[in-house]
């Protein structure tokens, strides 16, 4: 019987849903007033609250009493945590310095294009920590139905995570932190760059579709034309 894990599930998906409909809580800091990108710590931090609490929920229902939760599972939470704090202090950071471009301030585009963009298009880094997430979310909600059918001990209903794929979901978080740091960067350098080049071309009179070199003819003063092997004339 696992319908009470599912119908938790879907109550606490659907209060996420509408806090982030009403009040923007899986959303960039953002100078837009609507329509902001999805952020992706913000995104991880619900995923994993919402399948824990949902498990957590679902055996206080069933058994009648709480569960202990493993450390495994408090060091899961907490990487979440972690991460969306960290990039919580990286966009504050970002918003303070006012010649640094924002992607954050751009509209958003959809969900999955949102959690998956820098900026600059879809980033390999943030590709691979929302597979890994979402494939050891699948995983920990599988193992926990199991476990819940067969009637395991009460402390073991909530599956342990190997100390291997915490720190691989720990490795995965931290570079996209890191990395996140850098994203404003390099969109800033991109826009002066095609500013610059935008001045140029605007300068020489060039088409941004076309190519062209420029050559710039400087007459000689007339005090200095002179034949080759003639002796010179005139005021130099």
């Amino acid at each position: 019987m696992v319908y009470p894990f599912w119908l938790v599930f879907a109550v606490l998906l659907i209060a996420v849903i509408y806090f982030d409909r009403n009040y923007c809580m899986l959303r960039d800091m953002s100078t837009v007033n609507k329509h902001q990108p999805y952020s992706w710590s913000r995104v991880q931090l619900a995923w994993w609250s919402v399948i824990i609490l949902s498990c957590f929920i679902t055996i206080i229902i069933m058994r009648g009493t709480a569960p202990t939760l493993d450390i495994s599972t408090v060091i899961l939470l907490g990487i979440s945590a972690a991460t969306t704090a960290t990039a919580k202090a990286i966009d504050i950071s970002d918003a303070e310095k006012y010649d640094r471009i924002r992607n954050q301030d751009d509209f958003g585009k959809n969900f999955f294009l949102d959690i998956l963009s820098d900026g600059t298009g879809v980033s390999v880094h943030r590709f691979q920590t929302v597979v890994f997430n979402c494939v050891f979310g699948i995983w920990f909600i599988n193992a926990f139905l199991h476990n819940l059918l067969n009637n395991a001990d009460l402390n073991l209903i909530i599956p342990p995570v190997a100390n291997n794929n915490l720190i691989l979901l720990g490795v995965s978080s931290a570079t996209y932190a890191a990395l996140k740091a850098t994203e404003n960067q390099t969109a800033s350098i991109e826009a002066k760059n095609r500013a610059t080049k935008q001045r140029a071309e605007a300068m020489v009179g060039m088409s941004p579709d076309k190519e062209e070199s420029v050559v710039l003819k400087v007459p000689k003063p007339a005090s200095l034309n002179y034949a080759p092997g003639r002796k010179r004339t005139g005021n130099i």
